[in-house]
């Protein structure tokens, strides 16, 4: 069973990828096989460009999500929501998200956003009839140390709990609802 962490995040010293660096080792560590897409590395047109949704990379990102029993995304929130890079993958990508496990990893400027992953969850499970992993991370600039350089780790004691709270979570919500999702497909 295969949980896919894709990070979302655009900045070179990006938060959220260090979120799901750690919780793709955590989830390695559980014994499940979590490859690590980090959106950086591929060539998204935006969604309504002419052939965007025919490029090769957004190919390899469908079948990484319709191969995935669950799929964790990590992504900044801006402006009170998530980022577009988030959206416009979930927009090119579409039908291959029926009936998947989604989890959030977020990372944040402050606190006020904490509900911000609502209206990206709200749409996966309607339009996709996704599961939302019910507990999410959502971390702030204070949780990371050595913030925006090449050795940025998650430096809070709460959020690397959260982060082992959720991988343990989203794991065993895998294994318990895949065989339930593989018949209503």
């Amino acid at each position: 069973m295969k949980t896919s962490v894709i990070s979302c995040s655009l900045n070179p010293y990006s938060r959220s990828y260090v979120l799901a660096t750690t919780v793709t080792d955590i989830l390695k560590g559980l014994k499940v096989d979590t490859p690590l897409y980090d959106l950086r590395k591929y060539n998204l047109s935006f969604c309504g460009s002419p052939d965007a949704r025919e490029n090769g990379d957004v190919s390899k990102l469908k079948s990484a999500i319709e191969e995935s029993a669950a799929v964790v995304l990590a992504m900044p929130i801006y402006n009170f929501d998530v980022n577009a890079a988030a959206k416009n993958l979930i927009e090119l990508t579409g039908r291959s998200w029926t009936n998947t496990l989604v989890g959030f990893l977020c990372a944040a400027g402050g606190q006020s956003s904490y509900m911000s992953v609502m209206s990206i969850a709200n749409s996966l499970m309607l339009d996709f009839r996704c599961i939302i992993v019910p507990r999410f991370v959502y971390a702030v600039p204070e949780a990371f140390l050595n913030d925006r350089t090449d050795q940025m780790q998650v430096g809070s004691e709460d959020i690397s709990r959260r982060l082992h709270e959720f991988a343990a979570t989203t794991a065993a919500l895998a294994r318990a609802i895949s065989p339930v999702l593989d018949e209503s497909n």
